[in-house]
C-alpha cells in the first residue's frame, strides 16, 4: 500500500502536471476571468520551473556535496542504490538513465582499490511490472566489467529507499561484513538515503554522484533560456524533499 501511495503522490506533486492542468482549464473553461488566471499561472509556472538558474539555486543546498577521490579512505564495501535503468524485453536490452553514474563510479572506485566489494540494491520500482527487478538484469554488467562474483552482491527485492537499507543490512549481517562502508547514490537522493541506512544500523560515508549543480553560473542561456530538463529536476527535488519528510514521520530515516 505504501509503495502504491508513494507512486500516486509522486505523480500528483509533479510541476508538469500542475502546468498542464492549469492550461487545460484555460482552454476548456467558459469563464473569462478563470481563463485569464489559469493562463497567467500556467505560463508563469512554466517559466519558473523551466529556468535552470532558479532550479540550481533551490537544489544546491539540498544536494550532498561530492567527495574528492583523493580524500577517500579504504572501504570494505561500496553500497550502490538502484533506480538507474529499465529493461526492454523486446530488444533484450537494458536502457540506462543518468543515475547509471552511481554504478560507473562504484566500478571505478573498485578498480582503483578504494572499495573491496560492492553491494547493489534495487528491485522493481514499477507498479505494473514488479517482475522486472533491476538487480537481476544488471548482474550481467558486473560480469562485463570483469568483477568476480565473490566481490559483489545483487539485492533485487527492494522497492524503495527504506527497503534498500533494510535488505542491505540483511546481506551485511549474513555475510558478516565489517569495516568502513561507502554509500553511493545521486547527490539529490543522498540525504534521504543516509537517513535510511543509519536507521537500519549501517553507518556509511557518502559518495554523491550525477550532481545537478556545480559552481554557480551566470551565462545568458543558463539564466534566461527555458530548459525542459529543469522541469525533470524539479520533479526529482520535490519528490525527494517530500519523501524525506514522510520518511521522517514514519521513522524510516
Amino acid at each position: 500500500m505504501f509503495f502504491a501511495l508513494s507512486k500516486l503522490l509522486a505523480f500528483i506533486i509533479t510541476p508538469a502536471l500542475w502546468i498542464i492542468t492549469l492550461l487545460a482549464i484555460a482552454v476548456f473553461t467558459k469563464n473569462e476571468t478563470r481563463k485569464k488566471k489559469c493562463l497567467y499561472w500556467g505560463f508563469g509556472l512554466l517559466l519558473f520551473f523551466s529556468n535552470q538558474f532558479i532550479f540550481n539555486e533551490f537544489i544546491h543546498p539540498w544536494e550532498i556535496p561530492a567527495t574528492e577521490t583523493a580524500s577517500l579512505k579504504k572501504y570494505e564495501v561500496g553500497i550502490v542504490l538502484g533506480g538507474m535503468s529499465v529493461y526492454d524485453e523486446k530488444m533484450d536490452r537494458v536502457q540506462f538513465y543518468r543515475g547509471v553514474d552511481r554504478l560507473l563510479q562504484a566500478v571505478e572506485l573498485y578498480r582503483k582499490g578504494y572499495i573491496k566489494k560492492i553491494i547493489f540494491t534495487g528491485g522493481s520500482g514499477r507498479l505494473l511490472h514488479p517482475e522486472m527487478k533491476e538487480g537481476l538484469y544488471l548482474k550481467r554488467y558486473m560480469n562485463y566489467f570483469g568483477i568476480p562474483e565473490n566481490d559483489f552482491w545483487m539485492e533485487s527485492e527492494s522497492q524503495n529507499t527504506h527497503e534498500n537499507a533494510t535488505l542491505t543490512k540483511v546481506i551485511i549481517d549474513k555475510e558478516k561484513l565489517s569495516g568502513n562502508f561507502l554509500l553511493i547514490t545521486s547527490a539529490f537522493h543522498m540525504r534521504r538515503s543516509l537517513g535510511c541506512f543509519k536507521k537500519a544500523g549501517i553507518i556509511a560515508d557518502s559518495y554523491a554522484t550525477d550532481r545537478y549543480t556545480g559552481e554557480r553560473k551566470f551565462e545568458f542561456d543558463h539564466v534566461f533560456i527555458p530548459e525542459i530538463s529543469a522541469l525533470e529536476g524539479w520533479s526529482n527535488l520535490i519528490h525527494e524533499v517530500t519523501g524525506y519528510v514522510i520518511y521522517k514521520m514514519m521513522g524510516y530515516a
